[in-house]
């Protein structure tokens, strides 16, 4: 048995972030420094998305070096963060943007994934060789997918995909949803802006995910295959993996083989509840 870890996860994590093929300037901002990994897709122009990303970027940052965060503290930068946006604006345009991503929490002496969505950039858990969708979009597809008219594959190729229902800022008023998901040594995490999302299809995500032992080299390549599939927008991914994690006794050192290992996600209040069967993608 190993000595139990003093934070709740102890990571290792990498990020990459692109302009893309077509466009000039990213509005992606990311944070990948414990206990904080979160990616913010920025929108509005130039001048008010790139500014509207790192204004909320830059409210968490101020927790950086933290053990770990609260989800009461988390509501409260993010809370902050909206009236920083809210004071952005370009040719009488809003700014906005999303925000996804895990923070580092402790329930109990153990270790969980605080995730955090609005919007429609994602965050993913890899683990035990299975990956799967933890943030669910806010937007019109994804609306139309759980409303029974459309179905997955039409949803790629749908003229409304960029359609988002929340956002920090823009005019929205949408809160974020929380899910509390108890960590594993093992996981992976991947956590990313839909520049990666909708560029790069989900099996190839994991084979990635998979190759891939440093989390800076799979976030590096999956840039890459993005910028390989067309770069149509920014593209930002963070990769975070848990190396121990406080209220296990497992040591994870090797490249992610991944899979939930028979634990629940939450649901958005964060209580658990039973996963219901398949992943969104």
């Amino acid at each position: 048995m190993i000595d139990e870890p003093t934070q709740p996860i102890v990571v290792a994590a990498g990020a990459a972030s692109h302009t893309g093929l077509r466009r000039k300037v990213n509005e992606d901002s990311y944070l990948a420094q414990a206990p904080l990994f979160l990616v913010a897709d920025g929108m509005g122009g130039h001048d008010a998305g790139d500014r509207a990303s790192a204004a909320v970027v830059g409210e968490f940052a101020a927790h950086v070096g933290r053990d770990a965060l609260t989800i009461d503290e988390v509501r409260a930068a993010l809370r902050r963060a909206r009236s920083r946006v809210g004071a952005i604006g370009s040719a009488g345009r809003a700014a906005g943007t999303t925000l996804t991503g895990v923070i580092v929490a402790e329930v109990g002496g153990a270790g969980y994934w605080l995730t955090v969505n609005v919007g429609d950039s994602r965050t993913y858990r890899f683990a035990h060789g299975v990956l799967e969708q933890i943030s669910v979009d806010h937007s019109v597809v994804q609306e139309l997918i759980d409303a029974g008219a459309l179905g997955a594959d039409a949803a790629a190729s749908d003229r409304r995909r960029n359609e988002i229902t929340r956002a920090i800022g823009a005019g929205s008023d949408g809160q974020a949803d929380y899910w509390m998901v108890p960590a594993e040594p093992g996981d992976r995490i991947l956590v990313c802006s839909d520049g990666l999302s909708g560029e790069v299809p989900f099996d190839r995500l994991r084979t990635v995910l998979a190759d891939e032992a440093d989390p800076q080299d799979a976030a590096t390549r999956l840039i890459h295959e993005a910028l390989l599939q067309g770069g149509r927008d920014n593209i930002t991914a963070v990769v975070v993996d848990a190396l121990l994690v406080a209220g296990t006794d497992d040591l994870y050192d090797t490249a992610p083989a991944g899979g939930l290992g028979g634990r629940s996600l939450p649901d958005e209040d964060t209580r658990p509840r039973a996963r219901a069967g398949g992943s969104r993608r």
